[in-house]
């Protein structure tokens, strides 16, 4: 391999927000890490994605307990990545709850995953002696599902496949605030290594269709207002967008892997070369996007050899 992964040498500990999005409602963020959320009910706390080892997931019980005592009894999981969904253990909640599809996809692909992106991007699995084992879910639901928080309303739903085939979404509907996972991002690559490009334009269209008044997204900082919601809706859609079309153009006249890489660099590194993980995601999402252009519907599974097989095929 002529250079490492772009993540692997990542070392720089970034530094936690944690935010008030709405009434009891906040995002811990890192500067581009993954993001979870927390939800405060009535007798309850709802956490929306785990972290990646029960030590990652400690700051965010950290950040919690400065806010409130309420047992934490839920955890919700928005796909069936590894980043997202190892540290779940840490919670001690009495659900932990998924979609179906993401369930799936756990069961068909999780450990290649997890063995992926600890090769990948080693920094973000601080602790990770710590996790047991492959995180399932106690509950799942095929389109929607409701969770009361005492009286608090928590909508659980699936919006269409974007980021991965078995995204769903958190809605609050007393504040308007949504938790969107990896759908949504800001200033922060989009990693579209498992993703669906042909859908997930209308899954953003569909987000858009609540007139949000906050989204805590993946990744990156906390959107509080209706402009900051449209803004990172519509900058994400011209990140898919962008590496999307290049990499279809190229393989519809029959070019290579590599042709399809040095056009989508030509398409987003002008717009989008600074934005967090972007060095990182770059090689996996061109090599989806040339296969979704092929009509490669079900994204393959990336193991630890795919990857580089890959990268020793980008770099020529």
């Amino acid at each position: 391999m002529a250079k490492a992964f772009a993540s692997q040498g990542d070392t720089s500990e970034k530094k936690i927000t944690f935010d008030e999005v709405g009434k009891g409602l906040y995002a811990f963020t890192a500067e581009g890490d993954p993001n979870s959320g927390v939800i405060i009910g009535d007798e309850s706390v709802m956490i929306v994605e785990a972290q990646a080892t029960p030590r990652l997931a400690q700051k965010v019980i950290d950040c919690v307990r400065s806010v409130t005592d309420k047992p934490i009894s839920h955890v919700v999981l928005t796909h069936y990545h590894a980043v997202r969904v190892l540290g779940a253990s840490a919670y001690g909640a009495d659900q932990i709850i998924m979609g179906d599809t993401a369930r799936a996809m756990v069961v068909e692909r999780g450990q290649e995953d997890w063995d992926s992106e600890f090769q990948r991007f080693p920094r973000l699995f601080e602790g990770h002696e710590s996790i047991p084992g492959l995180t399932y879910p106690t509950t799942t639901f095929s389109d929607d599902m409701t969770v009361y928080l005492g009286n608090r309303r928590v909508d659980l739903m699936h919006l269409g496949r974007a980021h991965t085939a078995g995204d769903i979404v958190i809605h609050v509907p007393d504040e308007n605030v949504m938790f969107t996972g990896d759908i949504v991002e800001d200033h922060s690559a989009c990693y579209c290594g498992d993703g669906h490009f042909g859908d997930w334009g209308q899954t953003l269209d569909n987000i858009a269709s609540f007139d949000l008044d906050a989204i805590a997204p993946g990744r990156g900082g906390a959107l509080i207002g209706k402009a900051a919601v449209a803004r990172a809706i519509e900058s994400t859609r011209d990140f898919v967008d962008s590496t999307y079309a290049p990499a279809a153009r190229v393989a519809a006249r029959g070019g290579s892997l590599k042709d399809a890489w040095d056009a989508v660099r030509a398409s987003c590194d002008p717009k989008f070369k600074d934005y967090a993980i972007y060095e990182h995601c770059l090689p996996f999402n061109v090599a989806r996007a040339y296969d979704e252009a092929r009509g490669i519907d079900t994204p393959r599974v990336w193991t630890a050899e795919r990857d580089l097989a890959m990268w020793a095929q980008l770099q020529g």
